[in-house]
């Protein structure tokens, strides 16, 4: 059995620890969306967005606007500054993801009219190796809140938590409708807020050489209203994967988090990914199965990656390591699972949570997978309970809460109702068992589901073939672009 030592250490499984008056996790972009919007109107000084892709085209509230200014995202970002005097956007892109955007329809955003405002800072950022991406997913306004997590601000991530087989609001750009999608993020204030604004301004140095100041001047404390608190006065830990640039050291603290987190569980991991493709990260849940009083594990991840090469990768990659696992789990712990809407069609997972217990809760960007472990940048927030607290404190009960919120989610039913099967049963996959049904659901991957997913993409160590995507397209991209010049990045 493992010990009960803190999983979050800085300068080894995260960057820094730092107090958030409130944290926030907000399940599905339907409410992200418009939370981060209610957000950025607060905005006096600054607002930085950083994202894997951005789309100016999509629409904050596309069932029916209940905010101020316009409801898509480019026309705001316009907008926002005409109407708050000194308030500078600086939003920065992944290079591939600019170059994707302009291959499904969206002009560059950097010949836009509303991008030649003095106001809007645009950069597409290239301070990355051949082949890695920026994956990380932020918004820190004035340095007063910050967004963290899975979500990007970009077509087919819309959706709302009942994840409906047809959904009119469901559409992209050119009209055509998109699936259902499953996400996760976080809002956190305070000195917790300020840290990812330092993560995002170390972002932007390295991408253009320009220093960002914090911002000091302002007095007023930002939430979005209506955005009920998940945790107050909480501890906030910040945690990253950096790739190696000239100037920088490689950063693998979301990899040690993960492991620290999996050796220290005593009685359940729960985590959503959309990948299965770490090595080091199987192994690690491949440990804990072989003990005989090791955690149950439950994995929720998508019936199939998105889109036809990351199936071949990914999913042949996944196929192995749920053999590896299932291998493993000689006493019955471990289950893995996706959801389904109520006439069975897969719902995509794109949310990457993490909950040890009810002691540790992650949220963030990083996948398990090789490219998040240490190859393309990411950031994860955390919070640990001490092990010594009462199991009825306020924190250790919110953390069970973000746990059973997502599971209810998935398996259809009412949070008490969940609360009462695990109580009944105590374990948390025979409460899944029970609760499954037919209809919205989770659907339990075993042999028959995954055979015949193996690819020969899925390479014997398992390195992510999406790699070689990335890099052949980042090849064209920079011969359009022109190659910046990387530069160090703030430390």
């Amino acid at each position: 059995m493992s010990g009960l030592g803190p999983v979050l250490v800085p300068d080894e499984t995260c960057w820094k620890i730092a107090q958030a008056d409130r944290l926030a996790v907000i399940v599905d972009a339907a409410d992200y969306f418009r939370h981060a919007k209610a957000a950025m109107l607060q905005a006096r000084s600054r607002i930085i967005l950083i994202g894997w892709d951005f789309d100016t085209r999509i629409k904050f509230e596309p069932e029916g606007e209940t905010l101020d200014g316009p409801n898509d995202l480019g026309t705001f970002l316009k907008w926002l500054p005409e109407n708050r005097p000194g308030l500078e956007i600086n939003l920065l892109k992944w290079s591939l993801g600019a170059f994707a955007a302009i291959a499904r329809g969206m002009a560059p955003v950097f010949i836009q009219n509303w991008f030649n405002a003095k106001e809007l800072h645009f950069e597409i950022d290239l301070a990355h190796p051949v082949g890695a991406a920026h994956h990380q997913k932020i918004i820190v306004i004035d340095d007063q809140i910050a967004f963290c997590g899975g979500i990007d601000m970009t077509v087919d991530r819309w959706d709302t938590s009942d994840h409906a087989d047809r959904n009119t609001y469901r559409t992209k750009p050119n009209g055509n409708s998109y699936g259902p999608w499953h996400d996760a993020t976080t809002a956190v204030d305070g000195a917790a807020a300020r840290a990812v604004g330092q993560i995002a301004r170390a972002r932007w140095h390295a991408a253009t050489g320009q220093e960002l100041a914090p911002v000091t001047d302002i007095s007023e404390h930002y939430w979005p209203p209506g955005l009920e608190p998940t945790m107050q006065a909480v501890d906030v830990a910040v945690a990253r994967t950096l790739p190696e640039i000239p100037g920088r050291e490689e950063v693998r603290e979301i990899e040690s988090l993960y492991l620290a987190a999996i050796a220290a569980a005593q009685r359940y991991l729960y985590i959503e990914s959309q990948y299965l493709a770490a090595r080091t990260i199987a192994d690690a849940l491949a440990k804990r199965l072989g003990e005989p009083d090791g955690p149950e594990i439950v994995l929720v991840l998508p019936r199939h990656a998105d889109g036809w090469l990351e199936m071949q990768a990914m999913d042949g990659a996944r196929h192995s390591l749920l053999q590896f696992l299932w291998k493993a789990d000689t006493h019955n712990r471990f289950r893995a699972y996706h959801p389904v809407t109520a006439s069975g069609e897969p719902i995509y997972v794109h949310a990457k949570v993490l909950v040890m217990d009810d002691r540790l809760l992650r949220v963030g960007s990083s996948n398990l997978n090789n490219r998040s472990m240490g190859f393309d940048s990411e950031c994860d927030l955390a919070v640990e309970i001490a092990a010594d607290l009462p199991v009825t404190d306020d924190h250790r009960t919110a953390i069970r809460g973000v746990r059973n919120r997502l599971l209810s989610e998935h398996l259809d039913v009412g949070i008490d109702d969940l609360q009462a099967a695990i109580d009944e049963h105590s374990s948390l996959t025979a409460a899944i068992d029970t609760l499954n049904d037919k209809g919205k659901t989770l659907v339990e991957f075993d042999r028959d589901i995954i055979d015949g997913e193996d690819s020969p993409l899925a390479e014997n160590e398992l390195m992510d073939p999406e790699q070689v995507r990335t890099s052949l397209l980042e090849k064209s991209y920079r011969r359009v672009a022109g190659r910046r010049q990387l530069r160090p990045a703030v430390r």
